[in-house]
Parts: C-alpha cells; structure tokens; sequence
C-alpha cells in the first residue's frame, strides 16, 4: 500500500494509516511522492508494457515471455500477460492511458492489445484475454492471426540448467543466455534498471521505498535497485553503455552498490550517494540481519538453529520447499537438547522461505527404502518422524510454529504438535497424504482424532463417531484451507492458535507468544480417549464403500481408506480408552503397509517425476 501524505496532512493521521494497514489489512507500506502511478503503478506498469513491446521486437510467444518473466527472474508465476489478465486488460489500459496523460511519456499499449479490450476479451473476468480456457485446456492468443492455440512449452538446455540456481545467479546468467530469449531479458532489464534509476528520485524519498513498492505490490523477490545489486553495477553501466543509454546520476553516485551490510547492520545509498542506514522496521525480525551478526548456533544443509535474541531460538527450515527429512530431524534434536541445556525461553519454528512453512517429508529416501525392501529402515525412519513431533509436545518450554503458504502433510504435522501455531492469513494447510497413497503417520491421524474427540467431549448428546468421521473425511478428501481462518474451522488450527495478518511480522508475533507462554510454562500431558474399535470400523467401512459404489473412489483408494479406518478406530477390538503412543503404532502399521503396495509406490514415484497426484 502506498500512502501519499501531502503538506497539510496531520503526521498522525498518516502513522494511524500506516498501523491500520500494517497490522489489520496485513500490508506492507510505503511513502511515495504525489506524482502520476505513484511508485508501483510508474515502473511496474512500465515493465509490463515493455515486456509486450519487445516480444514483438524480438519473435517472441506469449508462452515464451511469461516463461521467462516469471519465477525466474524473480517475478510472480503469473509473469506478465497472466499477470494482466488476472488484473484485467481494462485496467491496464486505464492505468497505461492514465500514465500517458499525466506524464507525456508514451505508455500506451499495441493496438492488438487495445482491440481486445476493444471487443470485451478483458482476461480472467470475462474468460478471455490474452489466454482462453477451454474445458480443462489453456489456449494462448496469437497476436498475429488473433486466433487461440494449445499453449506450447518455452524449454532449452540453458532455461532449464538456470531455473535451478538461486536467484541472485539467475538474475546474472539470464543477461547471458543466448539468442531471442538472451536479447529480449538483457534489454528489458536494462531499460528497466535505467527507467527507476531516472525516475527514482521524483517518485519516493528513498531507495528502499522504491524496492519494497515493488516487491510488495508486484510481486518482485527483489526489488529494481537489489535486482541491479545481484547482477553487478559494473554490468548494469556496461550494458546501458551498449545499448546506447546515459548513466544516470543516481547509477554514477552508487560506487560498488546501492545496499551494503556490515556485522548484521545494513546501509542503503542516499539519493546523494551517501550511506544511510536501512530502518529496522517495528515487529518484524529480519533473519537475514540476524545471521550476518553471528547469532547462527548451527547451520545443517536442511535446517539452522538461530539465536531470535530475548532467549528465543528459531528452527529455519531451508531445504526445498522446507521438506523434511533426517537433516531436519537432527537440528531438530540439537535445538531441543540445547534450549533445555542452556535455559533458553523456546522455540519458534518456520523460515523466510516466500512459499512453503513445509510442503511435507521428503518422499525421496521413503521411495529408495520401499523399492530396496529396506522395512526395518523404513520403520525406523517413521519412528523417527513420530519421535519429533512428539518431542515437540512434550519438550519443557514452548515452541511455535510460524506458519504460512504451503503448511501440507508431515509440515501440518509439526505445526499441530506445536504448543501455539502463529499462522500468517494465507495458510494453505492439510494432511494431504492419501494422494500419494499414503495416511498421514507423523501423529497427524492421531492428532485429528484427539482434538476432535476434546471438541465433543463437553456435549453429552453428541454422537461418539462424529470425531472418526471428521478425521477421516479430512485425510481421505485431502482437503487444504485457503487460509488461516479456514484452517481454523476445518480443525488444523485451535481457537488458541494465533493470526498474523502481515507476512512480514510472523517471526516476530511467533517470537512473542513463545515469551508470553515461557513463564511458568509446563508442557501438557499425554493424552487418553476413547477408541470405538468395531464400532467406529464397520462405520468408515460403509463409507469406503458408498464412495466406490459412486465411482468416487478408486480400488487402491479403498485399500487406504480401510487402512486408514483401522487407525482411527484403534483396530476391531471392543471400545476401550488408548493413549497417543497407541494411535502412533496403528499409523506407522499402516503407512509401512501402504508402502508395500505396488500401487502405492507408483503414487509416490508419479508425484516425484510429475508434481501431481496418481489416481490409479
């Protein structure tokens, strides 16, 4: 959000502005100068529109220019043209005319483009736009012939070898791939670099207003002057020298970078070229800052142990997507062991990752045992997995998950056996499992049970299955909230459980309710509930079967239903009261069964190759 304070606006009014956004509406904020597009719309809207116009220069797709503006220089999935259609082309055009009248300066878009707006085809509201969806099928637009085709895939040696660097590299070795796309990315960027570096200083007061504008309202993973950083200053004045473009003052004033970091401090250039340092910002704890002053206590390849100050300790995850796996498991166990040794207040877990809390266990080392035959590792390595979650329940001081985006399966699974989850409002969280023909045994079917089993407890007429059946249509649909508050009424999260509606503060609000809870804190008991054995058993049978009499389900998906069935109605034996540590032997017997299943294994395998569910 960009706030516009103007000579007669009270300062108080425009601090209040800013709380409400920051901390209600989960905004980042930043000042801007009253001009034309402010600080986004100028250069956000610019770089779109120079996208459009040098896919035309250059030969390019549709396809291909979303393919490479997208995540791979740092840019939103959608990129540029699915960008404007999920915003609609109407509103670029209001925005680019707008741009045009206020300025002078010519922002307008192709014709081709203003005759789809022209003739309604205005993006995603109206089904058609630059893309159009037929069925299950995307077509792509022509601009040539204005015809749909099937979208065509942008693939090269080079592209793929580069989407699997970080970032920064990306953004280096983009500038020189070879051929159209080598042209087409060395050109938008530079025009780009030297459009803000021109314009900087008319729309914002400072350098880190014009990135955070970006990164925050546009989607950028860095913003246009840590873009130019990441790549070198000295090429960014090579290449606007080559293509015939002046260097600005403000590139000429900037000697090595626009951003500089010194013990954990960082500095940013003045508009003058004179360092400044960069503001900490109010409730936000900058893992980057912490670990460049020294607080990193272990760093693994899969996770770090960082000392969040006040005697809280922060389990980074950092693996892909933040899976898990042994690596995980033993930082883990070091920073249990270190926290209770050395009398830390607790533990926060979560990362800086833009995705994934945890999209789950790394399914990789579980694939290569069950192929080999290993069962006796695979029980152990279930074993093991159980054995942190629930070291995390009883552990003697707190721990809080801060959870956020992807929160699926075995990252559900820690974040439940939290003492507090603080999840950020976009929390996409579930125990997704039976996709991969598998239930969830990290005490997450235990965990569903138990909760609910507490939710009815109070309520003598309420009927002792309702606790199974919820359980069990969860796992078995798979079912992931849209957010935080839809993971709360689906049961993933409690009604005690924390909602940090800015991103950027979770860490921080994370850190904080493990310092409210450390005072006195004892950790919870195990717990004791009633099993239905046959009962509840005959029940979820019945449902498995409906559900394959409707074509709903598959063969093999009833063979994990009634597996799944047994676990939650602890067997066929007579109602009786079990504790935790029985509903986690019915789990890992039934993933380490499921796991010899040919069908099973065929799940797992599709989903490492292909990312997507195998209903066989």
């Amino acid at each position: 959000l960009e706030v516009i304070p103007t000579p007669e606006t009270d300062p108080d009014v425009v601090e209040t502005i800013e709380q409400f956004a920051t901390l209600v509406l989960g905004k980042g904020v930043v000042r801007a100068k009253d001009v034309p597009g402010f600080i986004g719309n100028r250069l956000g809207i610019y770089g779109m529109i120079q996208a459009i116009r040098l896919m035309e220069r250059f030969g390019l797709t549709i396809d291909e220019v979303d393919a490479l503006t997208g995540e791979l220089i740092g840019r939103p999935r959608s990129a540029t043209f699915r960008t404007a259609d999920l915003s609609g082309l109407d509103i670029l055009k209001h925005v680019a005319d707008g741009l045009s009248a206020a300025t002078g300066n010519d922002y307008r878009l192709p014709v081709w483009v203003e005759d789809l707006v022209a003739r309604g085809s205005l993006g995603e509201k109206t089904g058609v736009g630059f893309y159009r969806r037929e069925g299950r099928d995307i077509l792509t637009l022509d601009p040539a012939t204005m015809e749909y085709h099937p979208r065509a895939e942008t693939r090269s040696p080079e592209l793929g070898a580069l989407s699997r660097r970080p970032l920064q590299e990306r953004l280096r070795q983009s500038l020189d791939l070879p051929g159209p796309h080598g042209e087409f990315l060395r050109t938008l960027f530079l025009t780009t670099a030297h459009e803000t570096l021109t314009l900087a200083p008319d729309l914002a007061w400072d350098i880190p207003s014009i990135d955070r504008a970006l990164e925050w309202g546009f989607g950028w993973e860095l913003g246009p002057f840590r873009q130019m950083d990441a790549v070198g200053l000295a090429v960014v004045r090579a290449g606007l020298g080559d293509a015939g473009l002046d260097e600005p003052d403000l590139l000429r004033s900037a000697g090595d970078g626009f951003y500089a970091s010194e013990g954990g401090r960082e500095t940013y250039r003045g508009f003058d070229g004179a360092p400044a340092p960069l503001p900490e910002r109010p409730g936000v704890v900058s893992l980057t800052r912490l670990k460049g002053a020294g607080a990193v206590l272990r760093d693994g390849d899969d996770a770090s142990l960082v000392d969040l100050g006040d005697g809280v300790v922060m389990l980074e995850l950092h693996s892909k997507l933040n899976t898990l796996g042994e690596g995980t498991f033993a930082v883990l166990r070091d920073g249990l062991d270190l926290i209770e040794r050395q009398g830390y207040a607790g533990l926060v877990i979560g990362s800086d990752d833009a995705r994934a809390f945890s999209a789950g266990a790394n399914l990789v080392p579980v694939a290569h045992l069950a192929q080999q035959g290993d069962w006796a590792a695979l029980e152990n390595l279930v074993a093991g997995f159980q054995q942190a979650t629930m070291s995390l329940r009883r552990a003697p001081f707190p721990v809080v998950s801060a959870a956020f985006g992807l929160t699926l399966g075995g990252g559900a699974e820690i974040a439940m056996h939290s003492d507090r989850v603080q999840a950020a409002g976009e929390l996409a969280m579930g125990l997704v499992e039976f996709g991969v023909g598998l239930i969830p045994a990290g005490g997450g079917t235990k965990e569903l049970l138990a909760r609910f089993t507490e939710d009815l407890s109070p309520y003598l007429e309420a009927d002792p299955f309702e606790a199974a059946r919820r359980a069990f249509t969860l796992i078995t649909l798979a079912q992931t909230s849209s957010s935080a508050l839809e993971a709360r009424s689906m049961g993933f999260l409690r009604p005690q459980d924390g909602i940090t509606m800015n991103r950027d503060r979770l860490i921080g609000d994370a850190k904080a309710v493990v310092l409210a809870l450390a005072p006195g804190y004892v950790a919870p008991v195990d717990r004791r509930f009633q099993a239905l054995g046959r009962d509840a058993l005959g029940n979820l049978r019945y449902a498995i079967y409906a559900f394959r009499e409707a074509g709903q389900a598959s063969a093999h998906d009833a063979v994990i239903g009634e597996k799944l069935a047994w676990v939650l109605s602890a067997g066929d034996g007579p109602p009786r009261e079990v504790g935790e540590q029985d509903i986690l032997d019915f789990e890992r017997e039934a993933f380490l069964s499921l796991l010899g299943t040919e069908k099973t294994q065929q799940r797992i395998a599709h989903t490492l190759q292909t990312g997507k569910p195998l209903r066989n």
